[in-house]
């Protein structure tokens, strides 16, 4: 039943996006970063990307983007993709899911439509830089 099923809480691992200059676009740009600030490795790990909303009455929603990384060592972090900057504008939704051991974890993290701008930054674990984090 569903009163036997524990889902465990996902702890010390989050999404970040970070501004970065690019040099294909000659103008700062942002990055999603998975951020494992655990003691755990995590394996497996799949991220579940898309971006929706509303611009000017009208719905918008992204394609679905998928990424799969085999092992995210303890403390460390992994760049995810770049957020496109007309999709700012949209609420950006991060599916994870993986495992650490024989333990399923799964957690959606949801960087609300403008909340990713130079406003919303604190300084990212491990990454040390300045970035706008959902946990």
């Amino acid at each position: 039943m569903k009163k036997d099923i524990t889902i465990p809480e996902v702890e010390n691992v989050f999404i970040a996006a970070v501004q970065e200059w690019s040099d294909d676009f000659m103008e700062k740009v942002w990055y999603a970063y998975l951020v494992n600030d655990s003691d755990f490795n995590i394996e497996s790990a799949m991220v579940v990307s898309k971006a929706f909303g509303t611009i000017d009455g009208e719905m918008k929603k992204t394609s679905i983007l998928r990424h799969a990384f085999v092992e995210v060592p303890a403390v460390s972090v992994v760049k995810i993709e770049m957020v496109e900057k007309s999709v700012l504008a949209l609420n950006n939704e991060f599916m994870l899911t993986f495992f650490i051991g024989n333990t399923l974890y799964d957690k959606k993290f949801i960087f609300k439509a403008n909340s990713i701008n130079e406003n919303n930054t604190e300084e990212v674990p491990i990454l040390f830089v300045e970035g706008v984090i959902v946990r």
